[in-house]
């Protein structure tokens, strides 16, 4: 009897240890805080080679990985779709940005531009297994109602619809928008006076965090930021410690980096780099359109020092309720640097469009509330160094970007990591942290694709070089532009009227600045690589473009298809619009 109640007793107690364990909801788990920077360059930030002062990066950097090869999509919500669900934006139904999709693309089922219902977001994962699911930023994957981050795996949200908007008020900086849409878990809300977009953002992100921080469970806090995409703004206090650097132009900053970088070891030393045709001559422009230039520049670099900081104090708050030793921080970008602003804003043209926006571009004022800013296509070069091309270009300058991964358990400090990447990898890496198998098949009463990226821990953990394997390849398209990555080999096609569409072939580990075409050299290499993209573009259900597609005409022509109903109407105007931006299109083409 005693035997029996003494076993009764163990057991009580190893059920109850059990029972205790299983309910205990953080233990290893971590909690994890995904920063999404908007249109920043490889050597945008300090530990990649940059002028920009970004200490809270660096620190995470010493403190973690630099993934050096790591790419993503040449725009923003294809890129955003791919790190939402691990799936290749052409099947998760975000092929384009919407606002640049064509009438007759949108007739595919993956052409919609918004996130498919086939896929399931880590969101939705990450709170199916317990974690509470914040998001403070842009979305820009849907605005219909079961589209918004609220039904899309996020608890609580304050979320930008838009491709972009103003940081310092509630308006459009573009006018295909009427308004500055944004939404707060899940309704239209109204942004407060004192708003600045970098400061808010995170403001919002720990107000989410310390409203839940007491009940013990996980996070996962999404925050991309606005930062540094176009209206570049900065508060005066951050671009004025710019004033004066970039006084030297465009192609002196594009070496400073190129050198700098290689010194860092993030690039190898003595890389070529081509100059790109839309760069324009510094030495040409006149002193007071040089000031200009400058000041364009220390803005956008202001705008950046602005958004790590602001991160600082995320990670400043997160040491001191002791979260931070728990923390897996991820930093990224959605591609490279934005070219779309116009190329001389003190042009006529260029006035009027930001007058008629209600903005104003005065050289004191530049940056500031009311004032709209961006950087040309030359100073977008030399943010990109040494790569060639930028945003909605397959350069290395459009798709490779920062990545920085810190605080994964096991891990080593001050990793730097040149094995390839892609945008897929960090939604099934991040799950293997918390400990969260990724679908299979079903969520939630529903099919949905599987994940097709890969898991980085056994990088970040020393335990493998490389996790695709030298005959795996990764396909990739936008507008006509096609890529395909193999080992340390990319092909890519330029369409016109960027390239003439043929086909080039590159070693990224040697010529990371793509100046040698090695098409003749390896003909074999090269055919074997483009069957497989075609086999990519079949089986990923890319849609051919209609005669005559332009980024920007297509841009215009679905605005003014929004605002006018008359077809006949539309197409006349979308021509007279078109004919008049004529030198405008040709000028971004070419970038």
């Amino acid at each position: 009897m005693a035997r029996s109640s003494l076993l009764a007793a163990l057991m009580a107690v190893t059920l109850g240890v059990l029972s205790a364990q299983a309910s205990e909801p953080t233990g290893s788990r971590p909690n994890i805080v995904f920063v999404l920077a908007d249109d920043v360059a490889f050597t945008d930030i300090e530990p990649y080679g940059s002028e920009i002062r970004t200490p809270t990066l660096s620190a995470l950097a010493g403190e973690g990985a630099r993934f050096l090869n790591y790419h993503t999509a040449a725009n923003c919500a294809p890129s955003r779709a791919m790190l939402m669900t691990g799936v290749n934006n052409h099947l998760a139904g975000v092929p384009n940005i919407p606002e640049m999709l064509s009438p007759r693309q949108r007739q595919a089922e993956n052409y919609q531009g918004v996130l498919s219902k086939r896929v399931v977001t880590l969101a939705s994962l990450l709170e199916d297994a317990g974690y509470h699911t914040y998001l403070a930023g842009k979305w820009h994957l849907g605005s219909a109602p079961d589209q918004l981050p609220s039904a899309r795996g996020f608890e609580r949200t304050f979320a930008l619809m838009d491709s972009g908007a103003d940081n310092w008020e509630q308006r459009p900086y573009l006018p295909i928008y009427d308004d500055a849409n944004w939404f707060g878990d899940g309704k239209r809300v109204s942004l407060p006076e004192d708003f600045y977009s970098s400061e808010f953002l995170i403001d919002k992100t720990m107000e989410f965090i310390e409203a839940d921080r007491e009940d013990g469970r996980p996070f996962f806090a999404y925050v991309p930021f606005q930062a540094v995409h176009m209206p570049v703004q900065a508060p005066r206090e951050f671009t004025e410690r710019y004033r004066g650097v970039y006084d030297g132009g465009w192609d002196a900053l594009r070496e400073l980096r190129r050198a700098r970088a290689a010194e860092l070891g993030v690039i190898p030393p003595g890389v070529p780099m081509v100059r790109m045709q839309s760069t324009a001559d510094w030495e040409a422009l006149d002193g007071e359109r040089r000031r200009f230039e400058a000041k364009r520049m220390a803005v956008y670099a202001g705008m950046l020092e602005a958004m790590d900081f602001h991160l600082g104090r995320l990670v400043a708050y997160l040491k001191e309720k002791g979260l931070y030793e728990n923390t897996i921080i991820v930093f990224t970008s959605d591609n490279g640097p934005e070219v779309r602003g116009a190329e001389n804003p003190q042009s006529f043209l260029a006035t009027r469009v930001a007058k008629s926006l209600g903005y104003e571009q005065s050289y004191e004022r530049l940056g500031e509330r009311g004032s709209f800013n961006s950087i040309s296509p030359s100073f977008a070069s030399a943010a990109a160094s040494p790569f060639a091309y930028y945003k909605f270009h397959v350069g290395e300058g459009g798709m490779r970007v920062p990545l920085i991964i810190a605080n994964v358990p096991g891990q080593g400090k001050g990793q730097m990591l040149g094995a390839f990447s892609w945008a897929t990898d960090l939604a099934p890496t991040l799950l293997a942290a918390a400990g969260v198998s990724p679908p299979k098949g079903r969520f939630a009463g529903r099919p949905v694709l599987p994940m097709t990226g890969k898991n980085l821990l056994p990088l970040l953990r020393g335990e493998a070089s490389q996790v695709y394997d030298p005959s795996e390849t990764i396909g990739y398209e936008l507008t006509g532009h096609g890529v395909l990555f193999q080992g340390d080999y990319k092909a890519l096609r330029h369409a016109p009227p960027v390239g003439d569409g043929s086909w080039a072939l590159y070693n990224l580990v040697s010529d990371p600045g793509e100046t040698e075409d090695l098409s003749a050299q390896e003909p074999e290499r090269l055919a074997r690589m483009v069957a497989a993209y075609e086999a990519f573009a079949e089986s990923h259900g890319v849609q051919p473009l209609p005669s005559g597609y332009s980024q920007r005409g297509q841009l215009i022509s679905n605005f003014l298809a929004s605002r006018v109903k008359e077809p006949f109407l539309v197409i006349l105007l979308s021509m007279l619009v078109l004919l008049a931006a004529a030198g405008w299109v040709r000028r971004g083409a070419s970038s």
